[in-house]
Parts: C-alpha cells; structure tokens; sequence
C-alpha cells in the first residue's frame, strides 16, 4: 500500500510539474514576448545560430538552454551562420522573460508557504516519530508536492527527489498510524516510504532500496522490514512505469573504457569531487542558518523567494543550464555533442553551485539530489577535459565517462549515501564497467566528507526545521558536559585480557584506555574483551583434546579492533553523536589537543601521538542524555 500510494503520488507530481513546467516556458513566455509588439515576437529559436567555434553565453541560451531544457523547440539549423552583430543588448533584452518566469513563480511559492501552513515533517523528523521520540503528526503530501511543482516549474535550481521521498516517508507513516501498528513496524514503513519515493523519482528500485537501509536514519533490524523495503519499491517503479513508461530518467551514454590503468586517475577525481560536495554542503547549511533565516522573515510574505527567483533568473542570462532540475544539461554535457570549452564548464559549475545555494536559502521546495547530480557531471566533464585534449594529452576516455563517475562521487559526498549512489548510476548505465570508477571515486568522496562534516544528515533533501533545531541545540552544548563522573580506565597495553576484563567489569565502564607508556594509543570496549577471552579459550580446549601445551592469554596490545577514536575538548555533542552512532559505542574519550586540522570527526592517532596528561574523561551516550535534561 505505501509503495502503491508512493508511486501514484509520485507521477502526480511530475504530471503537475509538467503541466506547469510547460506552460510558463511556453505560452507564458510567448505571451510576454507579445508585449508592446504589432505582431506576436518570435522566440528566440529564430535568432540565426552561432558558429560552433565561437561559445558565447547568449550561444548556451539559444542552443542549450531553453531550447536544451525542453520547454522550447531547438534553434534552426542554417548552413552558413552570419557574423555575429556589433552589440547584441536587444538580444539580451528580448530575454528578460527568463527572468520573470522565476520571479513570478518564487513570489506565489513565498505565499503558499506562508499561508498555506507547514509542508510537514523532513524526513529526519519523521524517523524521529516512527521512534517515538517526538509527537507523531505526519503531512499527507499535497501542499508539499504543490510547492514543489511550482518552485521547479518556475525555474528553482533544486531536484525533484527530496519531495518525492520525504513524501514517501510522510505517507508510510501515516499509513502505519492509522493501521495502529508498533514502533518497530512504523519504521519499516516510513523505510519503505523512502526507497519508494526514490526509486519512483528515479525508476531505480535498487538504488531506492539502499537508500533506505543506508544513512543515519535508516536503522531497521530484522529481516520482515528489509523484505517491507524492497516490496514499496517494486510496488513504487512498477506505478511509475505504467503511467509514464519505462523510459529511464536520464538517457546515459555506454561508458568507455580505454585501460584499466585510468583506475587510479579516478581517486584524483573522487578527491575533487568531496572538496565540491563539502562546498554544496556548506552553502546549503549557510542558506539555512537560523541568523539569515530570521533576516529573511522580516520582509514581507513571498518577497525573499521573488528575490531568489530573480536572482536564479539573471545568473539564466548567462548561462540557462542553472535553471530547473537539470537532467537535460546532463544529457547534453555526456551527449557527442554536447561538449563545451572548460572556461566555460567551470563558470557554469560556480553559477549552478550559486543558482542552488540561493534557491535553497530563499524558500524554494526541491531537493539537492539532482544539483548535486549536475555538479559531478560538470566537475568529471572538467577533470576529463584536463587529462584530454586540453590539458594534459593522456590516452583517456572522453570527458563523458568522467563525466557519469563524477555524478556518483559528488552524490556520494554530498549525501553521505555512497552505495546509493554507486548503484543509481549503474542501474542507470547498465554497464558493468563502470562498477570500479564508481566504488573508488564514491567511496573516497564519502570517505573524506564524512571526516570533515561528520554523517548527519546534510539536508540534502530538503530543510527539515525540527531535526536542524535538534542538531542546533547539541552544536550549542560542549561535549565536557557529557562526561561519565567516573575517571577513565588506563591500563597496560601487554595487560592480559582476562586481568583486563575484571578492572573494567569492577569500574562498571563500558571501554577502557590502553596505554603504552605514557601514551594513549587505543581504546578497548568490553565486546573486545569478550570476544578475544572467548576465542582463546576455544583454542585452549581444543590444544587440550591434543594434548598440546595451552595459548597464552592475549594481552590488550592484541585486543584492539580498530583505530582510537576520540574527540578533542573544544567537540560539541552533535560531533559526540557522530562519533558514538557508527562506531557502536557507548563512550569516547576526550583530549586536550589541539584540533586545528583534526576534520570533524577525528580517528586514530594524530602525528604528534595522545599523551596520557591530556585525557580530560570520557563522554557518552548517558552523558549526553544527562546534559540534554540539564536542558531541559
């Protein structure tokens, strides 16, 4: 039922996005250009082409932009261009429509969200309800959809995606709620909520699926929730597919293949792309601060998103591709001819990086899936053209097989989903080739942004006002006000293991310091413990059935199961929690270091070592629990 009721909410918003993508850019923009004109103008499909040796931004507009962006026919073909004329103002004049069209449509988004009421819960928060750890009040999606529909209709630099899956989520809970089903149930639907809005935005069931057993949010034990998962998806795509066929969502060349040796050229690539997704993540978190957001609200209803719509409008006039959802610019930048000068590629990267931050900020609805899609594609497109033919002259692929690897890397950062997008793509491509670019280059972009940002939700999908009240609120609270009152346990590191177990059994801790001379150098938790005395007390019986002499005992130095991780005294607790949900711990201990350069998330030891009189305590999980009711 919630992939059903998914899917068919799904194509109800690309139908309505449709309707109104295609009215505004096409009898609007006639109407308009009507004005103060004895005969009806024509578009600017008549204006006589460019040359292709000369790219201008008025060549992007005609050629690629509105015409590439679908809601205008291409420009005419003609066999011999004419000179380009002295001044080309009046041409730039004549389209100033494209500045009105998401002026208009930010304006009526303004006061739709204004006075249409709350859009409902993000997705964060409505996970936070299946949980029952806020009221449970989900929004059936129609005022939702509706902004959405308009926001991209009218031209807003954002993605299709973030609605249909926080739509999914809103009507998986709603459906569990009024079913009266348990907790643990009411999480697998809003599970099977999400993997249904994606893999209907994307007709990709897979990638869908993954989507929702990946990420912070997405903690669904037992396997009767994985199979809810994957039957919403199914249900989802197979809707989707009926009503508006199996046509995938994006049309991807083959990927090329010169030499297995170009694997290695693509970490270069997934490295560029996590420094891209730190900064889409950052302007996205800037645009929704809580100081420009209140500046915001003081001027009237719908002026700050007129404002954004402008603004998205003038960047247009110089280059269309920002416009819109984007899908079209990435067909064109991976088609044969869709190539465009590097210069020109990276003005185009800033502005659509700009276009979305601003989008975002000023009260458009979308999400940043598909920007982020078009910024891979623009960064590979970049990357490929730099070891080709303008650059560095490399027996490479062509800059369209960076191009796709760079659509995952950026994904990947970008939402700290990297198998999500790995296998978006490949359900895209159905190339099995591609399979190695994709794992190095998101796996490495997800990998760094995760170290510099932590792995909560960046809000990729959507602001979620309750979750980002939450996150602000444990940003505000020190991580010294989540120490256990007990001081941490320092033990040797050639300490057997069974020694080890009764000190950290009789403190009544959870993890305990291991230390080598006067240098921390690990952490053991009591599973370590555990496992270790249990494995060499199998070995011990089994050398006995033999008569063989017993093992030793471990000592801790062979306990460890991974790299220390800590955090320095200046964290606050939404980095604790970053820390304590991945790694399955209760505690983590804190230094007095210094942290510049540590990245978010610090793990193992830093090159300067730990030292034992630097260890302040040990924050955890009730810690932070007891500094929240201090709070409260």
């Amino acid at each position: 039922m919630v992939g059903t009721l998914t899917g068919l909410a799904v194509v109800a918003f690309h139908e309505l996005l449709g309707f109104i993508n295609n009215g505004l850019f096409g009898p609007f923009v006639d109407l308009l250009l009507s004005f103060g004109r004895s005969q009806p103008a024509q578009l600017p499909m008549e204006l006589p082409p460019l040359p292709p040796a000369t790219t201008t931004p008025l060549q992007a507009l005609l050629q690629v932009g509105l015409g590439g962006l679908g809601f205008l026919p291409p420009p005419l073909a003609a066999p011999e261009p004419p000179p380009l004329p002295t001044s080309s103002l009046s041409d730039w004049l004549s389209l100033w429509p494209v500045v009105v069209v998401p002026t208009l449509g930010g304006l009526v988004v303004g006061l739709l969200r204004r006075f249409g009421g709350d859009l409902g819960p993000g997705l964060p928060s409505v996970m936070a309800m299946a949980d029952g750890s806020v009221a449970a009040k989900p929004k059936l999606p129609f005022q939702r959809l509706l902004a959405a529909s308009l926001s991209l209709g009218s031209g807003a630099s954002l993605g299709p995606e973030g609605p249909s899956v926080e739509s999914g989520a809103n009507l998986g809970l709603w459906v569990a709620l009024r079913s009266s089903l348990s907790p643990e149930s009411q999480k697998a639907l809003v599970a099977a909520g999400v993997a249904a809005g994606l893999a209907a935005g994307f007709k990709a069931p897979i990638a869908g699926v993954f989507f929702a057993l990946e990420g912070s949010f997405s903690a669904l034990p037992g396997r009767p929730n994985v199979r809810a998962v994957l039957v919403a998806a199914v249900a989802s795509t197979l809707v989707t597919q009926l009503v508006l066929g199996d046509t995938p969502i994006l049309r991807l060349p083959a990927y090329e293949v010169r030499s297995p040796l170009e694997l290695p050229l693509y970490l270069g690539l997934g490295l560029l792309a996590s420094g891209l997704s730190w900064a889409l993540i950052s302007l996205l978190s800037l645009g929704r601060s809580e100081a420009l957001q209140q500046w915001l609200r003081r001027w009237p209803a719908g002026v700050p998103t007129a404002l954004g719509g402008a603004a998205v409008g003038l960047m247009a006039l110089v280059f269309p591709q920002v416009l819109g959802v984007g899908y079209d610019t990435i067909e064109a930048l991976l088609g044969s001819n869709g190539g465009l000068p590097l210069l020109t590629l990276l003005g185009l990267l800033c502005v659509k990086l700009l276009a979305t931050g601003v989008s975002n900020a000023t009260g458009f609805v979308g999400g940043g899936f598909a920007p982020s899609l078009v910024l891979g594609a623009l960064l590979g497109n970049c990357y490929g053209q730099l070891l080709g033919e303008s650059g560095l002259h490399l027996p490479v692929a062509e800059p369209p097989a960076y191009a796709m690897v760079g659509m995952a890397a950026v994904l990947a950062g970008s939402a700290r989903a990297p198998l999500t997008a790995l296998l978006l793509l490949f359900e895209l491509t159905r190339d099995i080739r591609i399979v190695l670019p994709l794992m190095a280059a998101a796996g490495l972009s997800a990998l760094l942004v995760e170290r510099w940002k932590g792995i909560s939700d960046p809000g990729l999908l959507g602001p979620d006002l309750q979750e980002e009240q939450r996150r602000r609120q444990l940003t505000a609270t020190a991580v010294t006000e989540a120490f256990e009152p007990e001081a941490p346990l320092l033990l040797p590191i050639d300490l057997p293991a069974d020694q080890a177990l009764v000190s950290l059994v009789s403190s009544h801790g959870h993890c305990l310091m291991v230390v080598d001379g006067s240098w921390v150098v690990g952490l053991v938790t009591l599973p370590d413990l555990q496992r270790s005395i249990t494995a060499a007390r199998s070995a011990e019986g089994a050398a006995a059935a033999v008569g063989e002499a017993p093992a030793a005992m471990p000592c801790l130095r062979e306990c460890r199961r991974g790299d220390l991780v800590w955090l320095p005294e200046t964290a606050h607790l939404a980095q604790l929690e970053d820390q304590l949900s991945p790694n399955g711990l209760r505690q983590v201990p804190v230094f007095e270091v210094n942290s510049q350069g540590l990245g978010a998330l610090p793990q193992g030891l830093p090159a300067a070592g730990l030292p034992i009189d630097s260890l302040r305590g040990l924050a955890s999980r009730d810690g932070m629990a007891r500094a929240l009711a201090r709070k409260l």
